[in-house]
């Protein structure tokens, strides 16, 4: 179990540094769309629809690290007021929407992917790219988040813990 946990980590860890490198990379291509012009050469034409991908690439190759940290969006007013037991009650109630809100995403984009590398579908932006490729990082992500909150669920963690959590995770 623990080589499992480890493995987990490993890959939740690994999708966040090509979240980072994904970043990184936007951040070069906007530059130099940018500064090109203004040395007298033509920026690249795929670069809007190279961006466009990365957004969504990094945003869903980050997202079950972000629930490992306890860093993603999370309002904790109304739990402040509420009792333990209703704490953990509607706490167990979240996780499960959140759960099968995940494992239903990750179904439909598998079934996106799939099909479209099927059908040998093409996205025509400024690129061309098979439409595959757009769909490929959704079922891995969302299924790590269902996992994530698995954790929470099973009691291994609790989204309730100390927020401070956030800053170590990083």
């Amino acid at each position: 179990m623990q080589a499992i946990s480890k493995a987990h980590a490993w890959l939740i860890n690994g999708l966040k540094t090509l979240s980072c490198l994904i970043v990184f990379l936007i951040f070069v291509l906007i530059v130099m769309d940018v500064l090109l012009p203004l040395v007298g050469l033509q920026p690249w034409e795929g670069t809007l629809g190279v961006v466009e991908y990365g957004l969504l690439w990094f945003t869903i190759l980050a997202a079950p690290w972000l629930a490992r940290i306890k860093g993603h969006v999370f309002i904790d007013a109304v739990a402040e007021f509420l009792s333990p037991g209703a704490r953990k009650v509607t706490s167990k109630l979240a996780y499960l929407v959140v759960i099968i809100g995940s494992l239903m995403l990750a179904w439909f984009s598998l079934e996106l992917a799939i099909e479209s590398y099927v059908d040998e579908a093409i996205d025509e932006r400024s690129i061309e790219l098979e439409l595959w490729w757009i769909y490929a990082p959704m079922p891995i992500g969302f299924l790590l988040v269902a996992i994530e909150f698995i954790r929470f669920l099973l009691g291994f963690d609790d989204m309730f813990g100390s927020r401070t959590d956030v800053k170590e995770g990083m």
